[in-house]
């Protein structure tokens, strides 16, 4: 069966929230993919909990964001998704902007929240569909969430992960370096280097992105687009083709 990237992309986290015990996810409300993976775990029967940011109906918190940051610094989140106008090799993550402070040059939508999750989420997967030297780049222009921490610097979790539209990096905390997990259809390790700007490690029988099954397919297509479409409709007309009832 034929599929589209974006359900490579969700088939692709499913599989590394199931890597790690999971009881509790959080997804912010601008992250389509990442929701659908993880409705994709609930409908093949994980037992977690998805706390979906600012879904329109049904959502369990009253007061913003706020219950969030309280849940997650009690150690009650145990996953989270985060993105970045850049990223670089060491998991750093920049939603600033690029160029010298304060004329930025290019300005980002800001870190609300960000440092404050990638350090007390049990663990996070980091996210990006573009995978560019413009995104991966060696050094973020500005941290806005560091990727790694000095000794005896608190914090819960580390990056698990990097899922892009090329290919899936695990991260090394110990090291402070991505590994090249998997390339996607159409990529190779020599295509995945030319397009990222960070220096990473590439393990012995690295492989193609084992493409999503059909009985995969078939619930992203249903019973998880059913679960999606109030809060995603316009992410559901254009990868799943199918739009709430009037």
């Amino acid at each position: 069966m034929s599929y589209k990237t974006e359900e490579l992309l969700a088939v692709c986290i499913a599989r590394l929230i199931r890597a790690r015990p999971t009881r509790h996810i959080a997804v912010g409300a601008a992250s389509p993919i990442p929701a659908a993976a993880a409705w994709l775990c609930v409908k093949q029967g994980d037992p977690l909990h998805l706390s979906l940011l600012h879904k329109r109906s049904g959502n369990p918190f009253t007061d913003g964001s706020r219950e969030l940051f309280d849940l997650t610094g009690q150690g009650r989140i145990d996953l989270f998704f985060l993105g970045g106008g850049q990223i670089d090799g060491q998991a750093n993550i920049n939603l600033i902007g690029t160029g010298p402070w304060p004329g930025l040059e290019v300005r980002f939508p800001g870190s609300f929240g960000s440092a404050f999750m990638y350090y007390m989420s049990g663990r996070t997967i980091l996210f990006r569909e573009e995978h560019s030297p413009r995104v991966f780049v060696d050094r973020v222009d500005h941290i806005s969430a560091p990727g790694t921490s000095e000794p005896g610097v608190f914090r819960r979790g580390h990056a698990q992960a990097l899922v892009t539209g090329r290919c899936v990096f695990d991260f090394h905390p110990d090291r402070g370096r991505f590994s090249l997990a998997s390339y996607h259809a159409g990529e190779s390790v020599e295509s995945i280097r030319a397009m990222t700007g960070f220096d990473f490690d590439v393990p012995e029988g690295v492989a193609e992105t084992v493409p999503p099954s059909d009985a995969e397919l078939a619930l992203l297509r249903g019973a998880v687009c059913d679960e999606m479409l109030e809060t995603y409709p316009d992410f559901c007309a254009r990868v799943f083709e199918r739009k709430a009832a009037a």
